[in-house]
């Protein structure tokens, strides 16, 4: 296999994914979309819970369980929302939005702009996606971007049933996330230790849980803002 063919396999997935999704989504009434909603948001709140509790549960010496990284989570959270709110990426990401909004012709879909937005964060942000893009530049190994193909497949299926063909778009911002990744892979391999690579994960999992809450209707949380809390994470693990 050549280096690249997991970052091309992982784009391609969610966009097969996503035309699933869309013709699903228009042979069923609005009622069972909502329903689909709320099951995409709570399977979205698992796995980002799921993934925080593991990164973060430790056993005690004395046979209790206790939280590991707490301090560092919550400096995390909290200057990656500093910066991210300084630079405003959510706002610059609906403006993207907006702009495949009218290229595409989709002048008419109000739901567009919030597909593509909550498709891309829940399938950019993670380890596996750092990791997999990595080992597939300087090992040629793909196999961490198929098992991630295989999972955004079929998220972005359930979310563009629901929220319509802007999430099929979301496959532009893996392949510029998990692309440059891919080619800054020699200089980000040594940073990426174990013990950066869980921090990266915790964080990220908890952002993940957030997407899922903004699903669920709960009081919307500017999730892109946060986004550099995962350099922070890294960083902090240096």
């Amino acid at each position: 296999m050549f280096a690249g063919i997991g970052v091309l396999a992982n784009v391609l997935g969610i966009v097969a994914g996503g035309f699933m999704g869309l013709g699903f989504g228009r042979l069923i009434s609005e009622r069972f979309q909502k329903t689909l909603m709320m099951a995409c948001a709570i399977a979205v709140m698992f796995l980002g819970l799921t993934g925080t509790i593991k990164e973060m549960l430790v056993l005690t010496g004395d046979g209790t369980i206790g939280l590991t990284g707490t301090y560092r989570m919550l400096g995390s959270i909290i200057g990656g929302a500093l910066i991210g709110e300084a630079i405003n990426i959510e706002d610059r990401m609906e403006e993207f939005g907006v702009w495949l909004k009218q290229k595409t012709g989709s002048s008419g879909d109000t739901r567009f702009v919030d597909g593509f937005v909550t498709a891309s964060l829940t399938v950019c942000i993670g380890a596996m996606a750092v990791i997999g893009s990595i080992n597939d530049r300087l090992l040629a190994d793909p196999s961490v971007l198929f098992a991630k193909t295989v999972l955004d497949a079929v998220i972005v299926m359930i979310m563009t049933s629901a929220l319509g063909k802007g999430c099929i778009f979301s496959a532009l911002s893996v392949g510029i996330f998990q692309g440059t990744i891919f080619l800054l892979a020699g200089f980000l391999e040594p940073v990426m230790t174990p013990e950066a690579l869980s921090a990266l994960s915790a964080v990220g999992d908890i952002l993940i849980f957030c997407v899922g809450t903004n699903l669920f209707g709960l009081p919307h949380v500017r999730v892109a803002n946060f986004l550099p809390a995962l350099v922070i994470a890294v960083v902090w693990m240096r």
